[in-house]
């Protein structure tokens, strides 16, 4: 069984917790946070880097502070001899996916102001944008943001940045998370969130039964764990 640890977190937090936070980074993750134009962003960058020392941290038996991140020739960030991991963020939430196997984690807001069509007809696959035409608002907008998490999730599995293109590979958009073409190999899960949220984990198929576990949630995103079995 190859299991997921997902976590959820909130990046809007007290001046108390934002100092804890900033014993936890290295020195190039708080020259990165002063690189930010607004205040509240750069809060939020220095909370969901502390929050993600903490995590992996916990998983191997580590200092958090003595983590130490390497990255693909793609940018993608991983943990000198850990864990694969992906971490996602959407206003004021974040999210955390923690694996033994390479894993991309998306959490979307779904703004009720976005003009999604557009980017759904540049971006989507065709039986993505087919799928979702059949759809009423508001049920399209929702299925919108569930297709561009479980996308986004998938692409960011794979490692590969935005060399990618998101037409390549469809995904399903029915509240049941699959990837329908171009994603042999992977395997994909929908993590549940509340009705503003839309959250998605894509891992890599090694024949074992993929488990999706939230392993702490500590924001007011509700979720349970979702499995999902890989092909025979």
């Amino acid at each position: 069984m190859a299991s997921v640890a997902v976590s959820f977190a909130p990046l809007d937090v007290d001046a108390r917790s934002l100092e804890a936070a900033l014993t936890v980074i290295d020195r190039w993750e708080r020259a990165q946070a002063e690189r930010f134009r607004f205040e509240r962003d750069r809060r939020r960058f220095i909370v969901r880097r502390a929050q993600l020392r903490r995590l992996l941290a916990s998983h191997v038996g580590a200092d958090a502070a003595a983590l130490r991140f390497e990255t693909n020739p793609f940018g993608k960030p991983r943990l000198a001899g850990g864990p694969h991991f992906s971490l996602s963020h959407s206003g004021e939430r974040m999210m955390v996916a923690i694996a033994d196997v390479e894993v991309g984690c998306d959490i979307e807001w779904i703004d009720p102001a976005l003009a999604w069509r557009p980017l759904a007809e540049t971006l989507f696959a065709a039986a993505e944008r087919v799928a979702l035409a059949a759809l009423p608002e508001p049920e399209a907008r929702a299925a919108f943001f569930r297709c561009w998490a479980r996308k986004e999730a998938f692409v960011k599995a794979l490692g590969l940045g935005l060399s990618y293109p998101l037409d390549a590979f469809a995904v399903s958009v029915s509240p049941e998370a699959a990837l329908l073409a171009g994603g042999e190999g992977w395997a994909m899960a929908r993590v549940e969130g509340d009705a503003d949220h839309a959250a998605a984990v894509a891992a890599r198929d090694d024949g074992r039964r993929l488990v999706i576990r939230i392993s702490e949630t500590i924001s007011p995103i509700a979720s349970r764990a979702s499995t999902v079995a890989s092909p025979a």
